[in-house]
């Protein structure tokens, strides 16, 4: 009898507990966004008849639940502690590494040879017609592999820019990976943040340069400016961890001549870094105001060259470094722009030509680059 006592009191604790936060749910109404997660957020999605039967709005139905659940925030913060309570290495898909590093986890399996060909046979085709340049970045699991918990698994994406580079042919390819590697000791990376930081960016650009036979600028290292000191990105998200705040710096030397930026054919700037993001959870976006469908930058370097960027989020700290070699720059995330990629090369093509670099990290390349005549 005691027993069942103690298993109905259980079942009533837990039924209260559910019933308590599916009416906080109601009365609060839902969250459109997500400020310590950087993301939209799931909204309630509408019944069918073939959403019903075809069991898409139960799927849809449960993502909405996990996204709206009141204290999603608190809640994570503490199934993190447990995790590490039971001495896990991995939590939400991040590596709690060494020396307060967290590392995004890709998993070798996520990353089949039949997707891999997809990608480089678009990118391959893009180099053809263009004469591209090919940037592709490691990310942290990749470098910083001292950091890593042992035996960790990865996706060793030395094999895919190898392939990549034979593919393309060295003219076309910069090596990223062997400039980061020799400096894997230093603060590339950020620890709460799966970016890149100003000083990976600058061993790119070097990289970038040497491959052009470009004359790198003189950006000063021990000039550079500070932004923030409490930066959490998007790994501290999804751990919710007590965590030191990583350093935003950058090359304040990068505005000393005059540029317009313009975002979306609509809204002018004469900077490349917003200061209303370092008030917010997404400081990351201090550079080239986050991210955008299509920006132009007009600088005053008047050599009448010009750069096609083809882009994810790991070239808007690296993008300043490269203005003194062009006088203008185009800058197209494919995740926000809709239209026809070549189409809108062609169209913003001078007489003489341009340049074109591709550069990407080596996951979203693989799971966001597209090429569409």
């Amino acid at each position: 009898m005691g027993e069942k006592k103690n298993a109905l009191f259980t079942t009533a604790v837990v039924a209260a507990i559910i019933l308590i936060f599916t009416v906080a749910d109601f009365f609060r109404g839902d969250r459109l966004y997500s400020e310590t997660e950087n993301r939209l957020l799931a909204v309630r999605p509408v019944a069918s008849r073939e959403s019903i039967f075809s069991g898409e709005f139960a799927k849809d139905y449960e993502t909405y639940v996990t996204d709206q659940f009141v204290g999603r925030d608190k809640w994570i913060g503490i199934k993190t502690r447990m995790d590490i309570l039971l001495q896990k290495k991995e939590i939400n898909g991040v590596y709690l590494g060494s020396d307060g590093y967290l590392i995004e986890q890709h998993l070798p399996e996520d990353y089949s040879e039949l997707l891999v060909a997809k990608r480089t046979a678009l990118l391959q085709k893009l180099v053809e017609q263009w004469d591209a340049t090919v940037m592709l970045v490691p990310t942290a699991d990749n470098i910083l592999t001292d950091k890593m918990p042992a035996n960790a698994p990865y996706y060793d994406q030395a094999e895919l820019l190898e392939m990549i580079a034979e593919q393309v042919g060295d003219s076309h390819y910069v090596d990223v990976y062997g400039s980061l590697r020799a400096h894997a000791e230093e603060e590339i990376y950020y620890r709460t943040d799966h970016h890149w930081t100003s000083l990976g960016a600058y061993y790119g650009y070097l990289a970038w340069a040497e491959n052009r036979g470009e004359d790198p600028f003189a950006y000063r290292l021990n000039a550079m400016a500070v932004a923030s000191e409490d930066f959490l990105g998007t790994l501290h998200s999804k751990t919710n961890l007590d965590r030191k705040g990583d350093t935003i710096r950058y090359f304040a030397s990068t505005e000393k001549r005059p540029i317009t930026v313009t975002y979306d054919f609509q809204r002018e700037t004469d900077t490349f870094y917003e200061e209303s993001y370092l008030e917010t959870k997404n400081q990351y976006g201090f550079f080239l105001d986050d991210n955008h469908a299509f920006i132009q930058i007009d600088t005053s370097y008047r050599n009448g060259k010009t750069l096609f960027v083809i882009k994810d989020s790991y070239a808007n700290s690296m993008i300043p470094l490269l203005t003194p070699h062009y006088q203008r720059i185009y800058v197209v995330d494919l995740r926000y722009y809709n239209g026809r990629l070549s189409a809108l090369m062609k169209q913003m093509e001078p007489e003489e030509g341009m340049d074109v670099l591709v550069l990407y990290n080596c996951i979203h390349f693989l799971e966001e680059f597209s090429y569409t005549e």
